[in-house]
């Protein structure tokens, strides 16, 4: 009898609600915090027309300071308190025309993916040419990457799939990417604290994430190449693609996704 749990077992619709409600414990919301300190510093210099965050929840906002005319983000599960500006999708589907998008900020998402490969993939599709990436993940070689192996529990943070940093540079190269800036950051212990959260003095040192890459969660800045080609999209998916035209704010998408998805990797 096989009993290794394959990726196509998993509830991800599970995992992300379960994610969702950790960041509103005390170390998740010192774990937010830190993650919008960190773009909101990197990301402020860069202007453009649309800025698009994919995520695992529409009530995680990240990059708000910026200068971008339109914001979108992307949710998994449809919700009736959806405003606007919110589109329903699978990560690993966007329904955007490719090179439509100026900055795309990738929170979580590839953790909490049956294809993480392909959000990667979809990221670049929809990024136009010297357009910037902002991947969020958790780290595996962290206190807290241990926690997760050692433990059975898969609530929270610890259902994700803590995907090496590594490897999440070679998709972006092999995708023409030119990465200008990797590191981890939040150095603190995998455990519930009472009392007022304060930053590590590791996360207020920006030498310290480069020098011990050991903290719970990694920030890939990377630049999409111009010359860089992908393949065009199955036709199937057309049907699917939310006009961008203007600078109105679009509409959040309240129909049912497509469940179908894409087997090539390229790992």
């Amino acid at each position: 009898m096989n009993l290794v749990k394959t990726s196509e077992t998993i509830d991800y619709a599970v995992r992300h609600e379960s994610f969702e409600r950790w960041f509103q414990s005390a170390l998740g919301r010192a774990l937010l915090a830190d993650q919008r300190r960190l773009l909101d510093a990197d990301l402020a210099p860069l202007t453009g027309a649309r800025q698009l965050q994919v995520g695992i929840s529409h009530r995680l906002p990240l990059a708000t300071g910026t200068d971008f005319t339109q914001r979108i983000m992307t949710t998994p599960v449809w919700s009736p308190e959806i405003s606007e500006g919110v589109v329903v999708c699978d990560s690993h589907e966007l329904p955007f025309p490719s090179d439509s998008m100026d900055l795309v900020v990738l929170h979580h998402s590839a953790d909490f993916s049956r294809s993480p490969h392909e959000v990667i993939r979809e990221a670049a599709r929809v990024l136009r040419g010297e357009g910037t990436i902002a991947l969020i993940g958790l780290n595996p070689l962290s206190l807290w990457g241990l926690r997760r192996a050692v433990s059975r529990h898969r609530e929270g943070p610890w259902g994700g799939r803590f995907l090496f940093r590594r490897r999440m540079e070679d998709w972006l190269h092999l995708l023409g990417f030119n990465i200008e800036a990797s590191s981890t950051r939040f150095f603190r212990l995998p455990l519930q604290r009472s009392g007022r959260d304060r930053e590590s003095w590791l996360d207020s040192r920006r030498a310290g994430n480069r020098i011990l890459p050991l903290g719970a969660y990694y920030c890939i800045m990377a630049r999409k190449r111009v010359y860089a080609g992908l393949p065009k999209r199955p036709t199937w998916r057309t049907a699917k693609v939310i006009s961008l035209s203007g600078t109105r704010v679009i509409g959040a998408s309240r129909g049912a996704h497509a469940e179908k998805t894409m087997s090539e990797d390229f790992d």
